[in-house]
């Protein structure tokens, strides 16, 4: 855990102890809350970032040379929002391929669609109507990555879900 993890895992638990001596349950709660899903959307998006660069790195190991640029502080659009998280952007020759994952991190940055703790974007350069949106979701209390199919249709995403992207990145 980096120095400024800890700092904040302090601050929340000072902010959690601060709210329950003022009787402000409310507030504990949220503060709860809110450092619990800060967890999960890093691991999913740990999970999401681990699993395409090891996918990059077998490629690699084979002689494919694909560059890879990782950006923290990444902010894009997602529907009318504002996410700021992190963007992996892999290029090979003219092709680019970029996966970009985060939240609304403030009151002015929008919602989060469908009540996803996650948003993500998989986007082709040149090649837009191969890009996906991904959605990390709770479901029964367990955080899963989704796809969106449609306007309101979700399929499940796993690692097998890149293959499609790395064909065309890689045509």
């Amino acid at each position: 855990m980096s120095g400024l993890d800890e700092a904040y895992t302090r601050d929340i638990d000072r902010a959690v102890e601060d709210a329950k001596a003022r009787g402000r349950f409310d507030l504990a709660e949220y503060f709860t809350l809110r450092a619990t899903n800060d967890a999960v959307r890093e691991k999913g998006v740990a999970w999401l970032f681990d699993s395409v660069t090891g996918i990059v790195g077998a490629f690699n190991d084979r002689g494919a040379g694909i560059e890879i640029e990782h950006t923290d502080k990444n902010r894009f659009s997602f529907g009318g929002s504002s996410l700021t998280g992190s963007a992996l952007i892999f290029k090979k020759g003219l092709r680019s391929l970029s996966v970009e994952a985060g939240w609304t991190q403030s009151t002015g940055d929008g919602i989060m669609r469908g009540g996803a703790l996650v948003c993500a974007k998989i986007s082709h350069f040149g090649f837009t109507k191969q890009n996906e949106e991904l959605l990390l979701l709770k479901v029964d209390g367990v955080p899963q990555w989704f796809t969106r199919t449609g306007e309101r249709e979700l399929a499940t995403f796993s690692i097998q879900g890149f293959k499609r992207h790395f064909e065309t990145f890689l045509g």
